[in-house]
């Protein structure tokens, strides 16, 4: 079933995405060689309910963490642990914060230092797709339209795998909700888009081949041949012209380029985008 928010329903979940905004903050505060995945986790946990929210990921489905943590070649849903992250290493963090009855739902990559030029170059075109594919979803455009811009920029001059495994959703009163929304497609197929739906739209963008697989845990998803992956994703909501993003990354944008461990040389926010 798709839902059509109310005007209320969507400021609520506005604030629910911006704290899911304000936490990546703190975790791009706190990001440096020598840190443990782990130590993120328990931070934006305690963030998360100090400020009156509950992590949307722990316990869904039995994940254990309130952060999915994802480094070099994990795509998603990677487990915080002991691993220490190293000069050279990206790191994909997922967050949710639910409150008031609604989720909000985003995700940022970082790069920690001498990261790759060709990696950097993944994070840059894998962020800007994500602008692309939010501004097609308006009303009465397609689903379709949101993965064929994303599909489209992504492949049209980078030897990228669009990753087709793994989806964006609808996000609301639950956590995935429908429509699918997958990175790769036709413009004009897929379920007509009308005002007041609110989409997570998330490119999971691969260095190289599209192919991944789950590792023994039976949530780490990893490239198939071990090169990056990248991951950007907002809370969106459909409008009359263009999606509206209701999780931000000014704050999180900020915070990175204050932060002299992280690599921002790559840069592309959305003042960068030319719209298509």
């Amino acid at each position: 079933m798709i839902h059509i928010r109310s005007r209320e329903e969507i400021e609520i979940m506005r604030k629910s995405a911006l704290m899911v905004s304000a936490t990546l903050t703190e975790v791009a505060k706190m990001l440096k060689p020598g840190i443990t995945t782990l130590s993120l986790d328990q931070m934006a946990e305690t963030f998360i309910r100090d400020n009156g929210g509950k992590p949307s990921f722990k316990g869904y489905n039995g994940f254990p963490y309130s952060l999915c943590i994802s480094v070099n070649d994990v795509v998603v849903h990677g487990f915080p642990g002991a691993y220490e992250l190293k000069d050279g290493d990206i790191v994909s963090v997922d967050c949710g914060f639910y409150k008031n009855g609604y989720h909000g739902d985003s995700a940022y990559t970082f790069a920690i230092g001498n990261v790759a030029p060709e990696v950097l170059q993944l994070l840059k075109v894998t962020k800007e797709s994500l602008f692309r594919g939010i501004a097609q979803a308006r009303d009465r455009n397609r689903v379709g339209d949101i993965s064929f811009a994303i599909e489209n920029f992504t492949a049209r001059e980078n030897p990228y795998g669009v990753v087709r495994d793994l989806v964006g959703h609808g996000v609301g009163k639950n956590l995935h909700e429908d429509p699918q929304v997958p990175n790769y497609g036709k413009r004009g197929d897929g379920k007509r888009l009308k005002e007041g739906m609110v989409l997570a739209i998330e490119p999971m963008i691969n260095l190289g081949t599209k192919d991944v697989y789950t590792a023994n845990d039976g949530w780490t998803v990893k490239t198939r041949d071990g090169k990056a992956s990248a991951h950007f994703e907002h809370t969106t909501a459909v409008r009359n012209n263009r999606g509206e993003p209701l999780s931000s990354f000014d704050p999180i944008e900020a915070a990175e380029q204050a932060n002299p461990e992280l690599n921002t040389s790559y840069y592309t926010t959305v003042a960068d985008v030319t719209m298509q």
